[in-house]
């Protein structure tokens, strides 16, 4: 078994949901290599998470953002961690929710995603910055 890493940084993007599905297989050409493994992506952050979800139709991402948004409302006078800005603790909160990883399996050398998925970058605060990433690909 051979195993892979790589650290990825994305730039900067606003706040929502965006697939970065090619940026991930891009940083791991090791993958084409591999008949049958596992790749896990990690974010290295709080406030922003990863899922997999449609990569179609871009009204899914937009209905995300907007599901989240009603979900966890921003200015709730009962939250404490508010030092960083109204979008600071409900971007946490959102990140809880998602999570802070994915995994797919390796099949024939490509992530074996659904015809209609992709990993997006959950991005919950208004100036969230660079985001950094850990690929792992692990199989043979």
């Amino acid at each position: 078994m051979k195993i892979y890493q790589q650290t990825l940084s994305l730039r900067e993007r606003k706040r929502g949901f965006h697939i970065i599905t090619a940026e991930i297989e891009n940083v791991l050409p090791e993958i084409k290599s591999m008949k049958a493994g596992i790749c896990q992506v990690f974010i290295q952050h709080t406030s922003a998470s990863l899922t997999i979800n449609e990569n179609a139709d871009p009204t899914v991402r937009v209905d995300f953002e907007m599901f989240f948004n009603k979900t966890v409302r921003e200015n709730d006078p009962n939250y404490e961690h508010d030092y960083e800005g109204s979008d600071d603790m409900p971007a946490h909160l959102k990140a809880a929710l998602l999570g802070s990883s994915v995994t797919i399996p390796i099949r024939n050398g490509r992530l074996a995603l659904g015809t209609w998925q992709g990993i997006y970058l959950c991005e919950h605060r208004n100036y969230g910055g660079q985001r950094r990433l850990i690929v792992t690909a692990w199989g043979e």
